[in-house]
Order: structure tokens, then C-alpha cells, then sequence
């Protein structure tokens, strides 16, 4: 969620210039603030979604790491009472407790499996999430697939048979449902321990030895795991060469490493910010549009700069009218000590898609330009569906680059 200016001098991006504020809300703005996140002071923020839902943060140091503790919608909680609650806290972590197990403790009934993954949801999926339909998505896997047999459970009594019997019915049939189910499951399990709430082993852990086989899904190229991209980027980035370019072509744009290496000027329309590849250097033998971001269209404005000799290449090597090799751009990689293939970062990109957006398969499919199995689908397919993929390599590229949080939708 990006950060609103709030009165008093706190710039775009959420960093207050000069002191920190300390009690800077009323509730006037409580009421009245616009959309983002509005300081307060002492780490309490004002959560306010673009739908004008409001809620508040507590950002604080708990046993040496950060923690995001959601303390309630504004409906509920008010403003001076979330500013007790908060200083209560605080008072906690300072002295070295853990104030979420505190605030545990003083509760009656034990916290159930729904009300930790609920809080899950809202103190770590809600605040770092850039898309809201992942958001919601998030949740309501869990709802659908998991609340109904154990969501009235203690946390601390969830067992292995419990995970077997929730992921039994759909681990074969909605394979990739399933293992998003068991991912979620695993957060929420992982989270009560770390607070105190639970002990011993993650039952999530060896369930498959308890469950069929599922379909083995084939991986050819070792790929990167997406969360690590942000991080890597920046290196591929700080890095000079062509190499490292059509590195960064190829991973924004999500096409082969061949298709990059190859790719000519004749083929880039910078105005509307398309680049189209003819049928003959596709594999499917098609054509194939990409939409170009804007950090895309930034390498291949640097590409134009680097250049020693204008030619009909976008990439050229230091062989006049020579395409780069892939060996050029795994020497990058190597150089970098990166622990993936060129081509694995096409994997990537589709993890990511996956587990971070709720884009369709087909638009995910389209945007890897892999062929439609389907001759009914062929048949009545008549758009490339452009126009979506354009805004799904936006959000790539804005992940990639780091840009407004830790990445993506599911």
C-alpha cells in the first residue's frame, strides 16, 4: 500500500521529514483521511484502503525483528484506545516480552485455527500485499477449503491427520489448489508457533507421505525463486554490459532467451510501447506481441546509448551484425553467482503469477506465449488478450524492480 502525505510535512512515501510525529492524528482526520497509511507517531499508523475501510498498524521491534500488529478496524477500536493499546505494547517489547503472546494470554477461549489465520490475513498478508484481489484470495482459500473442518479448532491442537483430511479430497484433483491450500496452512501454523501459541513441529511438514501421488510436473531449467527477484534484480541491474541488458530484457519481458538475443529495432514500436515478434523466431510459429514496461522500454533505451555501431540488433554483440550467444548471458548470471538457468526465470515469472496475482491462466499462458492444447479452444480463440497482459507486465515489472512492496497477486 503506498504511503498518502498527511499534514504536517510527511512525504509521499510515508518518511516524515525532521521529528517524528508523535500524536499527530485527530480524529477529524481519523475520520476524513484519504487513501494509504497516515502516522500517528510511536509506530501506530491509520490504514485507509482505497474502498475507505480503516484500520490501525502498531510497526514495532518484537525480540529483534519488525512486526506489523494489526489492532483492529476504526469502528471498533478509537483513536485513543488504539494509542493505549499501542503504548501497552510497546511498553511489552521493550522490556523483551511478546506482546501478541501477552494479548493471547488474556483471552478466555483458545485461539482458534479461523481467528489466527484471520489474523495472519491482517497483520501480515494485508499490509504487504500489492493487489487486492491476492488479498482477498488469500483468505478465502482457506475459507473454502479449510475453515469447515478445522476452522473451530485450537491452533495449538491442529495435527497431521487434520492437514490430511483437509488436503485429502483435493490434492490429486486441484493439485494446484491444494498446494496453495497447504502453503497458507503452513504460514498460519508457522506464525502461531513463532508466537508462542503453539509447539513442536509443523504438522504441514512430511504430509505427503500420507497422500497419493500427485501428476509430476516436469521442470526442465532451474529457476530462481520469485521472492529472491527484487533482490537479484538489483545486482543484474548494477551491472554494465549488453549482457546484462538482454539479461533484464528477458526477464521483464518473460520470452525465451533466443527470442532477446535476436530481436531487431524493425520489431520495437517504442511509441506504443509493443514489441512484436515475427512467427518465424517464435516456437510455436506465431506471432507473438509483447507489451513493453516502462523499466523494458528503459533497457532498450539504454541499449541505444551502449550500442558502438547502430545495426538492425537490439542486443548485438562485439561481432558486427552478430546476435549475442546464450552463453553471454549465462556468464552474467555465473559472474553474479545467480543459482538458475536464463530460461528458468520464464518459471519465475509464472510462480509469481501464480502465488501473487489472480491474473487468468490464460493471460498467464498467453503472456508465455504457449501454444493452446485445445482445438475447441483454438477454434473460438480470437483475441491475444493484449490488454491484459500489459497490465500483468506492469505489475512484473513494478515487482521486479521493487517497486511498491514485496511483490504481485494470486
Amino acid at each position: 500500500m503506498a504511503d498518502a502525505t498527511t499534514e504536517g510535512g510527511t512525504a509521499a512515501g510515508g518518511k516524515a521529514k525532521g521529528r517524528h510525529p508523535d500524536k499527530k492524528l485527530t480524529a477529524a482526520m481519523v475520520r476524513r483521511a484519504g487513501s494509504g497509511r497516515h502516522a500517528d507517531g510511536g509506530g501506530l499508523y491509520l490504514l485507509v484502503d482505497p474502498s475507505g475501510a480503516r484500520r490501525w498498524l502498531l510497526r514495532i521491534i518484537v525480540q529483534g525483528r519488525r512486526r506489523d500488529i494489526g489492532l483492529g478496524g476504526v469502528q471498533t477500536v478509537g483513536l485513543g484506545d488504539a494509542r493505549e493499546t499501542a503504548r501497552q505494547m510497546r511498553a511489552i517489547a521493550r522490556s523483551g516480552g511478546n506482546p501478541l503472546a501477552e494479548r493471547d494470554k488474556d483471552k478466555t477461549a483458545p485461539l482458534t485455527f479461523a481467528d489466527a489465520a484471520r489474523r495472519v490475513h491482517a497483520e501480515q498478508i494485508v499490509p504487504h500485499a500489492t493487489n487486492g484481489k491476492h488479498v482477498a484470495q488469500w483468505l478465502s482459500t482457506l475459507e473454502a477449503n479449510v475453515f469447515p473442518t478445522i476452522g473451530a479448532k485450537p491452533i495449538d491442537a491442529v495435527d497431521q491427520a487434520d492437514i490430511l483430511r483437509i488436503l485429502s479430497p483435493i490434492w490429486t484433483e486441484k493439485a494446484e489448489t491444494a498446494r496453495r491450500v497447504r502453503q497458507r496452512v503452513r504460514t498460519v501454523l508457522d506464525w502461531a508457533r513463532a508466537a508462542g501459541l503453539r509447539e513442536g513441529v509443523n504438522p504441514v511438514e512430511g504430509v505427503e507421505l500420507g497422500l497419493p501421488r500427485q501428476k509430476a510436473r516436469v521442470t526442465h531449467f532451474k529457476a530462481l525463486p520469485w521472492r529472491d527477484l527484487p533482490v537479484t534484480m538489483d545486482r543484474i541491474v548494477a551491472t554494465d554490459g549488453m549482457g546484462a541488458l538482454a539479461l533484464r530484457f528477458a526477464i521483464l519481458t518473460a520470452v525465451r532467451s533466443g527470442e532477446v538475443r535476436s530481436a531487431e529495432w524493425s520489431e520495437i514500436d517504442m511509441a506504443r510501447s509493443v514489441w512484436t515478434i515475427p512467427a518465424e523466431r517464435m516456437k510455436a510459429g506465431l506471432e507473438h506481441r509483447v507489451p513493453l514496461s516502462a523499466p523494458a522500454l528503459e533497457v532498450l533505451r539504454v541499449a541505444t546509448a551502449l550500442a558502438t555501431r547502430q545495426g538492425p540488433l537490439v542486443f548485438p554483440s562485439q561481432k558486427p551484425g552478430r546476435p549475442l550467444s546464450d552463453m553471454t548471458l549465462a556468464a552474467v548470471m555465473k559472474r553474479l553467482q545467480i543459482d538458475a538457468t536464463v530460461h528458468g526465470f520464464r518459471s519465475t515469472f509464472r510462480d509469481w503469477a501464480e502465488e501473487e496475482t489472480s491474473y487468468p491462466h490464460e493471460v498467464k499462458e498467453a503472456a508465455l506465449a504457449h501454444a493452446v492444447k485445445s482445438k475447441t479452444e483454438r477454434a473460438y480463440r480470437r483475441t491475444d488478450l493484449f490488454e491484459k497482459r500489459r497490465e500483468m507486465m506492469r505489475d512484473w515489472g513494478d515487482f521486479a524492480l521493487g517497486v511498491g512492496g514485496s511483490g504481485g497477486d494470486a
